[in-house]
């Protein structure tokens, strides 16, 4: 299932990538709305939105939904916890059973010729 929602994921990104790239710009027409007398505001004419602006909208909500599922699923995954948690634990549990006792270890003092 996470594996589903990755993919669709990375498709809305590059869709909302696409999507973005090809629209035209409004600060394209702002030379026109300061000299030439144009009848748009200096932000464009507000409400019309045309199917790219429309399909990128889309995408982008499914970009935002897809991030949270997957957020949600790493957060929520079935025995797995924190990596930290999961040291801290291992330290923890390491220093109560027993000090490492000091054992001697025997020297070798024969030289052997090579």
């Amino acid at each position: 299932m996470e594996k589903f929602v990755l993919v669709i994921h990375v498709l809305a990104a590059l869709a909302v990538i696409g999507l973005v790239l090809l629209q035209h710009g409004k600060g394209a027409d702002m030379g026109a709305s300061f000299g030439s007398g144009a009848s748009g505001s200096l932000f464009g004419v507000s409400g019309s939105s045309n199917f790219m602006s429309r399909a990128t909208a889309g995408f982008v909500m499914v970009f935002f939904i897809t991030s949270l599922t997957l957020a949600y699923m790493a957060s929520n995954k079935a025995g797995e916890s924190s990596v930290v948690k999961a040291h801290v634990t291992q330290s923890v549990s390491g220093e109560k059973d027993a000090a490492p006792a000091e054992q001697e270890v025997p020297v070798d003092t024969e030289v052997v010729p090579k």
